[in-house]
């Protein structure tokens, strides 16, 4: 069922607001879960939880869960666990990107170090899979083994890419495919799964958030170029400074000079903007029309999201699935 411009002009806070006291007992799960027999272990998990975050992942789970009637304690626990599992990504991330702020504050390996900060990453991963394994259900367990093992894949695979400047438009969207939006796609199958939907229910719900996802990197790859340092959290160009080329800049590079290739080459060398100023590589981008491009394909993947979630019967929460298409692609951070 198409919807109006009603159903797309939910505000973030509307949507949130449907799930707000789920989203509350996220939070407390979480925090209760988050307690661990070493206190420097506490204490990290506390730090991330109270960095904030969109929490877009448990919301995902959860607005999938309620439009297909379901919800209760199951959803509440999956919420906390695919949260958890995000932390424990962003906090090996941030080891292996060698990462100082991570959403506006000091990130963790910079305050704890790395290798507090990785054993950390560990704990959260297993203390996530302990908190599923509470629902003794398999088919949780295997969709969320597979998840991790893709997570873990596109990590190693990215790490391989440092400092090329020969990654291909398919070799990114692979690369999207595993670290991203295989998570968002996990979201949404679990809230299906709990609510007890019908396997075609679950894989239609899992494809419509799996096209998000997709989208949603392609914007934040657009951002680390155009975005405000106060307000995405992190350095901008913070990617190509750390040897990750992305969707703009492949873009770009397709059409730039020697020297402009050079210069990206330089970057990626020395990690390092002294010899080429950022200014003149987001120019440069622009130049080339490599933001539009991967906006355009961004909302390619945003379109499919939103056909998608039409064709599910209309009701507050199918709105509110169909207006994130719209926070995803129109978000400045």
């Amino acid at each position: 069922m198409a919807i109006g411009r009603i159903g797309q002009a939910l505000t973030a806070r509307e949507i949130f607001n449907l799930i707000g006291e789920d989203l509350r007992q996220v939070e407390n799960e979480i925090a209760l879960e988050s307690v661990a027999s070493v206190d420097t272990i506490t204490s990290i998990a506390r730090y991330l939880q109270a960095s904030g975050g969109k929490r877009l992942r448990p919301a995902l789970l959860l607005l999938s869960a309620r439009l297909l009637g379901g919800g209760g304690k199951s959803a509440i626990r999956l919420g906390a666990v695919v949260e958890i599992i995000h932390c424990a990504t962003l906090v090996h991330d941030d080891v292996i990107d060698e990462a100082s702020t991570r959403r506006g504050r000091v990130s963790t390996n910079a305050q704890w170090g790395n290798h507090t900060s990785v054993l950390a990453g560990d704990w959260l991963y297993m203390q996530a899979f302990q908190i599923a394994l509470r629902e003794r259900n398999f088919r949780i367990l295997d969709i969320l083994i597979s998840l991790t093992q893709m997570m873990v894949e596109g990590e190693l695979i990215q790490f391989e890419r440092l400092g090329r400047a020969d990654v291909s438009e398919a070799d990114y969207m692979d690369l999207v495919d595993r670290k991203t939006a295989a998570l968002f796609s996990t979201c949404a199958r679990l809230g299906a799964l709990v609510a007890g939907a019908d396997p075609s229910l679950e894989a239609k719900l899992g494809d419509y958030a799996w096209n998000l996802g997709m989208a949603f990197q392609l914007i934040d790859d657009v951002l680390d170029f155009t975005a405000r340092e106060q307000v995405l959290g992190k350095p901008v160009g913070n990617d190509l400074r750390e040897g990750k080329v992305t969707l703009p800049l492949i873009y770009a590079l397709e059409q730039a000079t020697p020297a402009e290739q050079d210069m990206v080459a330089t970057i990626l060398r020395e990690r390092s903007y002294a010899a080429a100023p950022f200014a003149d590589v987001r120019r440069m981008i622009e130049r080339h029309g490599g933001f539009e491009r991967a906006k355009l394909r961004a909302e390619q993947y945003t379109e499919k999201a939103r056909t998608l979630i039409g064709e599910f019967p209309e009701s507050p929460y199918q709105r509110a699935l169909y207006a994130v298409t719209e926070l995803v692609t129109e978000r400045d951070h």
